[in-house]
């Protein structure tokens, strides 16, 4: 089997040449609808060679490190493919980081080629030093593709026949409770994602997909899917317009779509206001933060024929596992609401998941973990043919976060859980953010189910003020917020109510109120609950 995901773009354009591969929104008409440009598989197949055969005439070759600052669309997915076809090693950085940030990560990367639009050259030109050693600098302009025009009737230009532990590529974290890292992808990872997420939910070709991430927009050529680009900023999807979104669904009878809980809220709110419903889709991919089952309910009336489905992972290992709304809503949602954390559901085939007890330091071997027995709450590892071996230029990283187990290795995911009897995995929050108090450990995603389900809250934040005592920070529902301190003493009473019904919040009793969380660029629901900390702690 070729490791190589270039290869299935190939095979798409063989055995479904006329199939839409990807459309990508050029305005609108006179009745506003969405215009959009089309490429089939054949002509993105061809498109994507001829782009590797200009690349290499301007010097980029197997094993090049080639920095993308391209905006998604049609663009970014010929580039990347291209890049996979030669063998180049593509670093994606999230541009929504900050500047700072992301000069960090570039110089750490050190690439030897930029592909970038017009203002990405211009920015690698004024911060020189955070470039240095990158030798070819590509525009992708208005005239790229005037560019690769002398290169469109070459044969095709063959996909290199790479190993499945060659490097593939090199993917930044989002850096939501740490500095971002690079994460190593080999070729032989990426197939076996494309092949865990076919299984897992069915996706057959033809099907027309609406990726609210970009890089999930990568694996569609490969499973024969259509790529709808939505019209939002990758960089700031929380200003995302929902009636854009839910326009795109309607013009192209969208049947699968990905993005974070919060874009899906905002999202489903319009559509309740205005009695919309989207029959086309078959399943909607949530993930990036817990899924409240409120939000899976509500759900389901707007997508009458499709259902929610929640993989867990992260960057360095994705999927881990996955659950179905249907599930959740008759099996799990009322244990999440009384504290036990959010179920993510049974682990994928060949992904092996334990539970062992928690520890700051590096495990060097899988025979210094302690494994922890059913309904025990601890740290989560994984292991499976999609688990990422290590970081880029990271031996530090790679020192705290994997474990060897012979020829194989585990993922220390960063996050603290328990399995039950039936075999499912329950998510209670990050290693990093549990409240260590006199009386025991308290959970992030276990005590602010309890406090979500207030009517005025519309997400809740464990937070240590210091010394291990316990607080409960709220952002209000819209127009919920106490402008009083008469309002504010009723909403924290109601609150201190919620706390008294269940042991393992009654200890919390003090309250704090945000008008606005601060979240994650990604996928904007992670709440940054260390920087929430450090801003009460001083009050």
């Amino acid at each position: 089997m070729p490791h190589n995901v270039a290869y299935f773009l190939s095979q798409q354009a063989a055995e479904h040449p006329h199939g839409a591969a990807v459309r990508a929104p050029v305005g609108r008409d006179k009745e506003g609808d969405i215009r959009y440009i089309e490429r089939s598989f054949s002509q993105l197949d061809a498109e994507a060679s001829a782009t590797a055969y200009y690349f290499a005439k301007r010097g980029i070759k197997r094993g090049s490190r080639v920095l993308l600052m391209v905006k998604p669309g049609l663009d970014l997915i010929r580039i990347v493919f291209a890049l996979f076809r030669m063998g180049a090693v593509p670093i994606v950085i999230d541009p929504g980081m900050g500047l700072r940030s992301f000069l960090r990560c570039v110089r750490h990367s050190q690439p030897e080629a930029l592909i970038g639009i017009p203002v990405a050259i211009w920015v690698s030109r004024i911060f020189r030093p955070s470039f240095r050693g990158v030798g070819t600098k590509i525009s992708v302009g208005a005239n790229f593709e005037k560019r690769m025009a002398p290169f469109t009737c070459q044969r095709d230009f063959s996909v290199v026949d790479s190993s499945a532990d060659e490097l593939a590529a090199v993917l930044f974290t989002s850096g939501s409770t740490g500095p971002a890292k690079g994460v190593c992808y080999a070729h032989g990872m990426f197939v076996a994602q494309v092949e865990a997420i076919r299984a897992q939910y069915g996706i057959a070709p033809g099907e027309v997909d609406l990726p609210m991430l970009p890089v999930f927009a990568l694996f569609n050529p490969a499973l024969g899917m259509c790529t709808v680009v939505p019209e939002m900023n990758p960089s700031r999807p929380a200003t995302v317009d929902p009636q854009r979104i839910v326009r795109a669904i309607q013009q192209n009878s969208v049947t699968n779509s990905f993005g974070s809980p919060a874009l899906w809220t905002k999202i489903a709110r319009y559509c309740e206001a205005h009695s919309i419903t989207l029959p086309s889709v078959r399943r909607i991919l949530m993930a990036g933060a817990p899924v409240p089952p409120a939000l899976m309910q509500q759900m389901q009336a707007i997508i009458p024929n499709g259902e929610v489905h929640t993989p867990y992972g992260a960057t360095e290992a994705l999927p881990v596992s996955s659950i179905a709304s249907a599930e959740v809503l008759a099996e799990t949602a009322a244990r999440t609401a009384s504290g036990a954390g959010t179920c993510v559901g049974r682990p994928l085939p060949g992904m092996d998941v334990r539970i062992i007890e928690p520890l700051d330091e590096a495990i060097a071997t899988v025979e210094q973990c302690a494994p922890l027995p059913l309904g025990a709450i601890g740290e989560i590892i994984v292991r499976g043919a999609s688990v990422t071996r290590g970081y880029d230029k990271r031996p530090d990283a790679d020192a705290t976060s994997k474990i060897a187990d012979g020829e194989s290795h585990w993922h220390r995911m960063g996050d603290l859980g328990w399995i039950g009897e039936s075999g499912r995995l329950w998510f209670c929050g990050r290693k990093i953010e549990h409240v260590s108090t006199a009386a025991g450990p308290l959970y992030t995603d276990c005590c602010e189910a309890i406090f979500n389900a207030h009517p005025k809250v519309f997400r809740s934040a464990l937070i240590d003020i210091g010394g291990g005592h316990p607080a409960i920070v709220v952002e209000p529902e819209v127009g919920a917020y106490p402008n009083s301190a008469a309002a504010k003493a009723l909403f924290i009473e109601s609150l201190e109510e919620i706390a008294q019904l269940h042991a393992m919040t009654r200890m919390i009793n003090q309250f704090y109120f945000k008008k606005s969380f601060p979240v994650d660029v990604r996928h904007n629901a992670k709440i940054h609950r260390l920087s929430l900390a450090r801003q009460f702690a001083q009050q």
